[in-house]
């Protein structure tokens, strides 16, 4: 196993690379907006945007970038290298990313796997979930995603998609979804979800302090209400408290589902966890079946925030390439 290894993240927004010692130390990172145009030159320009954050940190610290193991964190259903469908980078749906990188670098060290699975494996190894061998994560970014443990192993299904959490439907018939779908909980309960319903609350006149503050409702963002929440502004903590209610609704059927009691929530809305988790705590001792009669279930933040998914696939890399 080498010393090193770096760890690309790539969400709905921005892609995050780290590179990461063995034991966990994060000893540089680099960031870019996410390429949306996998779909031109046979991805080749998006492709090299991944391609330039790894060679920036290699660069940084004097190593051959062919001697990196690289892992890559991709939002969506991962089989066998390629990208099978991804709701938030459409795009890339049938991209084999991994192999495009690694031609770029003149690489044999790349290696692929979902966001969210990335984003468990990390938080397992040397974060919130240390030591903890049943728990799920859910990151909360641009959508939602997620990675299930059991008995200390990561739980990939039939297919390798389990772990799809961010598409139940907690809304029938609710809002439009990029997967096609409506409804589904990262429509309510993600950093994408903050901004819509900020949208809605902003147009519904719900949020009249914050549109005087910027000129029209049209112009009110996600991160104008979590920073007027913070402040105490009634409207902004009203909507954070239903962002909450939502998080506990999807929390709660899962509990149902899977009898899961950890959750480590993470991602990038997860930095605002202060605002969302203890409404999420409340409203899930009515939205779990018989809650009173489980041992606790526990909503902990992630000990990495928005930079699990990065720390995971650097883990991902470290172990593939042992």
């Amino acid at each position: 196993m080498t010393d090193v290894a770096i760890g690309v993240d790539v969400g709905g927004t921005k892609a995050l690379a780290l590179i990461v010692a063995v034991d966990g130390r994060v000893l540089g990172e680099a960031l870019a907006d996410t390429p949306h145009n996998f779909a031109e030159s046979d991805g080749v320009a998006a492709t090299t945007v991944l391609a330039g954050l790894v060679e920036e940190l290699c660069a940084r610290h004097s190593l051959r970038v062919r001697d990196v193991p690289v892992g890559i964190g991709l939002p969506g259903l991962m089989r066998d290298g390629r990208l099978a469908f991804a709701p938030n980078l459409q795009s890339a749906s049938g991209a084999n990313v991994g192999t495009m990188l690694g031609e770029l670098l003149a690489s044999p060290h790349v290696y692929c796997e979902n966001d969210g699975n990335c984003a468990a494996l990390g938080e397992h190894q040397w974060g919130a979930a240390r030591g903890i061998d049943d728990f799920v994560m859910v990151t909360l970014g641009t959508g939602i995603g997620g990675g299930l443990f059991a008995d200390g192993q990561l739980v990939r299904g039939r297919s390798g998609f389990a772990g799809e959490i961010g598409h139940m439907v907690v809304k029938a018939r609710g809002a439009a979804c990029p997967c096609g779908g409506r409804g589904c909980w990262e429509r309510y309960a993600s950093g994408g979800g903050l901004h819509r319903l900020t949208r809605a609350y902003a147009v519904e006149g719900r949020l009249p302090t914050l549109v005087s503050r910027v000129g029209d409702a049209g112009s009110v963002r996600g991160e104008d209400v979590t920073a007027a929440a913070t402040e105490g502004l009634g409207e902004a903590v009203v909507l954070m408290k239903e962002v909450g209610w939502w998080l506990a609704l999807g929390i709660a059927n899962l509990v149902a589902i899977l009898d899961a009691g950890h959750f480590v929530i993470g991602g990038g809305l997860s930095s605002c966890s202060g605002l969302v988790l203890p409404w999420a705590r409340e409203y899930l001792t009515d939205l779990v079946e018989g809650y009173g009669a489980r041992p606790a279930i526990t909503l902990t933040p992630s000990m990495f925030g928005p930079r699990s998914g990065a720390m995971g696939a650097a883990l991902v890399a470290f172990e593939r390439n042992a």
